[in-house]
């Protein structure tokens, strides 16, 4: 479903309207190859999503478009659509935080609040006439994370391992198909919080199965995926090596990302460099660890950095 052809059309998309984000060397991992730091912190909404977004509200052109988030794919579609004039509608639960509800009636959107979690937002929103377009389960939406490592094969021009945050799978799908079609040999891994494992559990089954969700602060990586979902089957049928890590490893790598590299990042953005401490990461090539956005809460932040 997901062809070169759709690559190719995310690729003109985006980088017609986001210049790339920053490669930053990283010398403090102390190794004995190059690290890098992809920081997508730098985007307009402040994290990946808005690649996805921006490539299906062009595919999706002339078609109003609803989706359900109260997280960084809500403020991907609100932005994409006051950039490229679309009209779309954004159902968040009543529950959301009120800070992020505010900076989404700043875009030029449709709001709607409903129900008391994402799931029933969610359901809500599939009421709505319109064409969903979900924050991970979208071929466009796929298509358009994949432009992240291409950016950075454009750059680096060797071979390297690049290291993803993985929830649902849909930035760790587009990064392992645009790895795969690479002119390099770019090897792929995706970092579960270990207290959220239902992307692994179904490439590991071959089907979605339903898992407990404990707590964590990577919240961008919580929840089980939706039945249907290509993302599984993406990520085994493109050979991408899944490791998870523990709460502490990143807390404390949340803290170490503004400590020693002066950049913010939210927790599932902080899982590459725990993977990277942890030994879950072969140190025989270059390695990019993918910083995927910095939309942490301020109070969270300010914990963490309190830690020792």
């Amino acid at each position: 479903m997901i062809n070169d052809a759709l690559l190719d059309q995310a690729w003109e998309v985006v980088s017609r309207h986001l210049p790339p984000t920053p490669l930053i060397p990283y010398p403090q991992a102390d190794l004995d190859v190059p690290v890098y730091l992809k920081y997508d912190g730098a985007q307009p909404i402040g994290a990946f999503k808005i690649r996805g977004a921006l490539a299906a509200l062009t595919a999706y052109a002339g078609e109003p478009v609803v989706t359900a988030s109260a997280g960084n794919h809500a403020l991907g579609i609100a932005y994409g659509s006051r950039l490229l004039s679309v009209k779309s509608t954004v159902v968040v639960p009543e529950t959301a935080a009120s800070v992020k509800v505010e900076a989404l009636r700043r875009y030029p959107i449709d709001l709607v609040l409903a129900g008391e979690d994402f799931d029933a937002a969610e359901r809500h929103a599939l009421g709505l006439p319109g064409k969903y377009v979900s924050a991970y389960n979208d071929p466009h939406v796929i298509a358009g994370q994949s432009t992240l490592v291409t950016e950075v094969a454009h750059s680096l021009g060797e071979d390297f391992t690049v290291v993803v945050p993985a929830g649902a799978g849909g930035l760790l799908s587009g990064v392992a198909l645009g790895a795969r079609r690479a002119a390099q040999d770019i090897r792929v891994v995706g970092v579960e919080a270990a207290a959220c494992r239902a992307l692994s559990t179904a490439v590991a089954a071959g089907r979605i199965v339903p898992v407990e969700m404990g707590e964590t602060i990577a919240d961008g990586l919580a929840g089980n995926l939706e039945p249907g979902s290509l993302t599984p089957e993406i990520v085994r049928a493109c050979g991408v090596s899944m490791v998870a890590v523990a709460e502490e490893a990143i807390r404390r790598s949340v803290r170490e990302l503004v400590m020693t590299a002066g950049l913010v990042g939210e927790g599932a953005s902080a899982t590459p460099l725990a993977a990277l401490r942890a030994g879950l990461v072969p140190a025989d090539r270059p390695i990019v660890l993918v910083v995927s956005g910095r939309n942490i809460d301020p109070g969270l932040l300010t914990t963490i950095l309190g830690e020792r």
